[in-house]
């Protein structure tokens, strides 16, 4: 009897054929799902445990109240059948066996259980000799994907069936939302595929896609075929879709074509190529569109909006990225980033890929890196791609062709620790001749004795910091330019004497200065009991003293280098200046306390404050360009502070308070309260000031939320406003509605798309059949990435960007492979 159990698992690979298009990167939510499933558990069956691998090594448990037969004739078992094998149940009212002929029926209440799937069915007979096999009447419960449904019956001949009168959804059979129907599928087992004729998708009892003939995959084998396409429409592009085909070119990689139809744009043709090694991966990405009618239709609205006319739109346009690494060793890996786009108006006419998101410039980079024990290093490249029309190539950063990096730190005994920074790097810029380049040298060795107890730490630092250059002749002598009408008090309009450019020309400068510094301090704590429960709570003062003397660097050029925006942080660093152009000089004391209360029961913060200021003790007479001296006397005062009022509720505060100016800086509030299992509300108040032009630099309110008004709907929203330029930032209101096995979600945007601050506006339907998948735009993603703690599983994290932005982001040794 053992052989007859091989049949059962076709149903399951009919269903999970119809839902193989059902990959989702976040979870879906069934608890709006009733607790009973379309086939309950068999009362009489046991745990459904183990593995298909198991079941061959197994003994086959056959019982029954009765059972007649003899050898080389029928046997039939009769009353409360049972056959059990692993993980397999086969439960019938009377099952009859011939051994001559191989055949066998099974009648009355049959059930069938495995680790994947429930059945039950009238009637199963088969032929074991011929490989051939039938069951009428068929209703299945998938376990893991929690589709159910049925067939009117189901043949199977050796590897090939077919199932007849088939039904698919994720919905219990009360609440039947949507279904899948299909009169014919044909299944091949050995060669993983289905072949669907007259299938219907059903949104209640309304049909509402029909396809006549569809061939689909029913295992994890890739094939060659169409995907889902997508349909949109916009005023930009017009009536907009998309159909991707895929090739299954080799069991490693492959290749996918999207040609993509724009009624008011014209034909895009988008190519992914995707290839596997051993040793890593990498994904080519070619989008071309030819003859953009974008180009033309807007061509005098154009140029008057983008007077640069190099930033305009090209007729034929497109965009290239790889992205991809290689592990040279297990020290050694090879990475790279590559972009390429026609113009720097087309990431912002691609506003199906990046909507709302305004860049400067596309990094493209490459290079390799490694990590041992003590030390990581990098040898890189890293090219800039202008994307913003309304600025010149000119003002975009240098790249960096190449750069290399080095960072070691190595303890010595128990009070003694080594390290050293290291970086060489060629500077060039795209526009070589209005900003000609040169090549730095920067070496930073430092030695730091940590002393160290279970309630204090006392760490002095001494290091020495040498920076030396290489500048083209150009860049030399603009900077001896500079210099000499400095020293003459000449206007900037007026050249300096050859003689006087002389005396300052230098195309090798450099610089030595020491950097010595002394962070300490104490940890105190005391157990306390405050509204009935028990806290730790510490008090934490900290010490953080700089030295630093100043050395002359006005003949070393300006290549990456700019000032650090003040915050908590910079209390602490050792330079207030990013990149290696300029160290500044300094006599310092900073002076900090922390206080938290830590909740003794969970270990959670309910009460966190900081405050901290440095004194400076004189003059700093390095700066960069117009920006404001260090005077003798003290910094903005630095305070951030964060209380959970309780468990739903928090809020938080940073506020900087400049005694000079006697006005603050900067201030900022936050509060997040978290509504029943599923909502949320955030609300946030932003401000900062410009220093330099003691200016406003902005002024922002932020208010998201998340807000259900029952288990099955709930509103969504975000109000973003910039109250320095009066403008919305971004606006979304939105409705959602949910059931066990189907959710829409309709939202209104509007929003900024571009730097000169024009706004766009939307109006988007996604509609999501559980478990099969969505139609319309990914409103999810979206409002996760606009309201923090949508998911209410990322309630400490930043929202992801669609695409990386064009800060000069250095590399540190935490970005370094491990």
């Amino acid at each position: 009897m053992r052989p007859a159990l091989r049949l059962l698992p076709l149903p399951i690979c009919i269903a999970l054929s119809l839902a193989a298009h059902a990959d989702d990167d976040m979870p879906v939510d069934w608890s709006l799902c009733p607790v009973e499933d379309a086939v309950p558990l068999f009362p009489d069956a046991q745990p459904p445990v183990g593995s298909i691998a198991d079941r061959e090594n197994l003994p086959t448990d056959i019982q029954g109240d009765e059972t007649v037969g003899m050898d080389g004739g029928v046997y039939n078992v009769t009353g409360n059948v049972t056959l059990r094998r692993g993980d397999q149940f086969l439960g019938t009212d009377n099952i009859e066996y011939s051994q001559d002929t191989g055949t066998y029926t099974a009648t009355g209440n049959v059930r069938y259980q495995d680790s994947g799937m429930r059945v039950v069915a009238e009637r199963l007979e088969g032929d074991q000799n011929n490989d051939s096999h039938r069951i009428d009447n068929v209703r299945y419960q998938l376990i893991e994907r929690r589709g159910n449904g049925g067939a009117e019956r189901i043949e199977m001949q050796d590897a090939r069936g077919r199932m007849f009168g088939s039904t698919y959804s994720t919905c219990p059979p009360s609440q039947r939302w949507w279904e899948l129907r299909a009169q014919r599928i044909d299944v091949d087992t050995d060669e993983g595929t289905g072949t669907a004729r007259n299938a219907t998708l059903r949104i209640g009892k309304v049909p509402v896609l029909y396809v006549p003939y569809m061939v689909f995959p029913i295992d994890d084998r890739r094939r060659t075929g169409l995907l889902y396409p997508s349909i949109s429409m916009s005023s930009r592009n017009g009536f907009d879709w998309r159909q991707p085909i895929y090739f299954n070119l080799a069991p490693n990689y492959d290749l996918t074509l999207e040609p993509r139809y724009m009624s008011r744009r014209g034909i895009q043709l988008g190519t992914e190529f995707r290839y596997l090694t051993e040793r890593g991966r990498g994904t080519f990405d070619l989008q071309v569109l030819p003859s953009d009618d974008l180009t033309w239709r807007e061509r005098d609205e154009e140029i008057i909006e983008v007077p640069i006319a190099e930033n305009r739109r090209e007729d034929d346009r497109g965009m290239f990225r790889y992205t991809g690494y290689h592990n040279i060793d297990r020290t050694w890996q090879a990475r790279a980033n590559l972009f390429w786009v026609s113009d720097p108006r087309w990431i912002e006419d691609a506003s199906s890929n990046v909507e709302g998101l305004a860049v400067t410039s596309l990094v493209s980079n490459a290079g390799v890196y490694g990590r041992g024990r003590f030390w990581s290093a990098a040898i890189h490249g890293e090219y800039r791609h202008l994307t913003d029309y309304t600025i010149f190539e000119r003002q975009l950063p240098y790249n960096r062709l190449p750069r290399a990096v080095f960072f070691w730190e190595r303890p010595f005994g128990r009070w003694l620790v080594a390290g050293a920074e290291t970086e060489a790097v060629r500077f060039a810029h795209v526009d070589a001749e209005a900003r000609p380049g040169g090549t730095r040298f920067d070496l930073k060795p430092w030695i730091s004795v940590p002393l160290e107890g279970p309630s204090w730490f006392v760490r002095p630092t001494l290091a020495w910091r040498y920076t030396g250059y290489q500048l083209d002749d150009a860049l030399a002598t603009q900077i001896a330019v500079i210099r000499a009408r400095d020293s003459l008090g000449l206007p900037a309009n007026v050249a300096p004497p050859a003689d006087a450019v002389a005396s300052f020309l230098d195309d090798g400068p450099s610089r030595s200065q020491p950097i010595g510094s002394v962070d300490a301090g104490l940890f105190f704590d005391r157990d306390m009991r405050w509204r009935g429960d028990d806290y730790l709570h510490t008090l934490e003062p900290r010490l953080f003293y700089l030295n630093s003397p100043y050395r002359e660097q006005d003949g070393m050029p300006l290549f990456d280098t700019r000032p650090m925006t003040f915050s908590w942080g910079q209390l602490f660093r050792d330079n207030r200046y990013s990149g290696a152009d300029r160290q500044g000089d300094a006599h310092q004391l900073t002076t900090a306390l922390t206080t938290r209360l830590i909740r003794e029961s969970d270990g959670r913060e309910k009460l966190s404050a900081s405050v901290g200021q440095i004194r400076y003790f004189k003059d700093a007479r390095i700066t960069l360009g117009n920006e404001v001296p260090i005077q003798e006397g003290e910094s903005a005062w630095v305070m951030d502070a964060n209380y959970a009022i309780n468990d739903r509720w928090t809020v938080g505060a940073s506020y900087q308070w400049n005694p000079a100016t006697r006005r603050e800086d900067l201030a900022s509030f936050r509060t997040r309260y978290l509504v029943g299992d599923d909502g949320i509300v955030n609300l946030g108040y932003r401000y900062r000031r410009n220093v330099l032009q003691q200016t406003d630099l902005l002024e922002q309110v932020d208010l998201s939320f998340l807000y259900p008004i029952n288990p099955t709907w709930s509103v969504v929203g975000r109000y973003y406003y910039s109250l320095q330029d009066n403008q919305v930032l971004e606006a979304i209101a939105g409705v959602q509605w949910e059931s066990c096995c189907v959710a829409a979600r309709l939202v209104g945007r509007r929003y900024v798309r571009n730097t000169r601050g024009e706004m766009n506006d939307s109006i988007q339907l996604e509609i999501e059949l559980k478990g099969l998948g969505s139609a319309g735009p990914d409103n999810r993603s979206r409002l996760r990435r606009a309201i923090l703690g949508y998911h209410r599983d990322d309630l400490y994290l930043v929202p992801p960007s669609e695409l990386r932005s064009s800060a000069d982001d250095d590399l540190s040794a935490d970005e370094l492979p491990p």
